[in-house]
């Protein structure tokens, strides 16, 4: 395993952000220890304390700049989500750019192992690396919730609720030395009152996104990204058509279509 100096993480790092941050998305990178010191052994990773990984999220922005270019240009495959479609183009298509031929375990939020748990806990990894914090049931001293089982909520410091955690990307080979410390992710959420509020926003009345705004946000959804995602899953194939993104494999692009300036005339 080639041991990595400091220097080494900022530069992989950065040759990922250049390839992603114009997509719309961020990187941290962490250390495996962190993550599975947080986690039963049934739910950690199979590698070194000292292997370096990247948890990557999407800003806002992904939307515009990767996902509506993306169905454009290759247009989606009809079976699975096409967010996940887009995500996956973008993410494989950086690692191969930035480390070919290098070992790169990439898991992605939506895939699960054979035994239905997650392939990572995006919450976990995104709190580790520093990227947002991960406020838990546990988070809240005198709870007022008894015996329920309340799901925790990352908050990005910059937009709130605004965002999503997408991939892992676990470098098996590269070791990284104690000079690598761990970030404390920002706790924007300070307050028993504000973390009730947001718990039970995420909770109870996560359809009207207000745990999104627990913090004022930098930049949230367009309205055209809100539409996209308030549509049930199983209808979104008809909006994007609406929009004049087909599926690929039912109509081939047509080159006079003004699908180009109508798309781009919005967000």
């Amino acid at each position: 395993a080639m041991a990595a100096s400091r220097v080494d993480v900022e530069e992989i790092r950065g040759q990922l952000e250049d390839c992603l941050s114009k997509l719309g998305f961020e990187v941290y990178p962490l250390k495996v220890g962190w993550y599975n010191s947080l986690l039963p052994p049934s739910l950690r990773l199979a590698y070194p304390d000292d292997s370096l990984a990247m948890v990557v999220l999407s800003t806002p922005s992904m939307f515009e700049q990767a996902f509506l270019p993306f169905l454009e240009e290759r247009g989606c495959q009809g079976l699975s989500d096409p967010i996940d479609q887009c995500v996956k183009h973008c993410v494989t298509s950086a690692v191969s750019q930035c480390f070919p031929g290098q070992e790169v375990d990439v898991r992605y939020d939506y895939e699960l192992l054979p035994s239905r748990k997650p392939k990572f806990l995006a919450q976990t990894a995104a709190h580790v690396s520093g990227a947002a914090f991960y406020y838990q049931q546990s988070d809240v001293r005198d709870q007022p919730w008894a015996e329920k089982k309340i799901f925790g909520v990352c908050v990005h410091p910059r937009f709130g609720g605004w965002f999503a955690i997408r991939a892992l990307l676990v470098f098996g080979g590269v070791m990284v030395g104690s000079e690598m410390e761990q970030p404390v992710p920002p706790d924007c959420v300070p307050s028993r009152e504000g973390r009730i509020q947001l718990l039970e926003a995420f909770n109870f009345h996560w359809q009207d996104w207000r745990y999104r705004d627990i913090i004022r946000p930098v930049q949230t959804y367009s309205q055209k990204q809100k539409d996209y995602f308030s549509t049930l899953p199983a209808k979104r194939f008809d909006l994007l058509k609406t929009w004049g993104l087909m599926p690929r494999e039912n109509v081939p692009p047509e080159p006079t279509s003004d699908t180009q300036s109508q798309v781009n005339g919005h967000g």
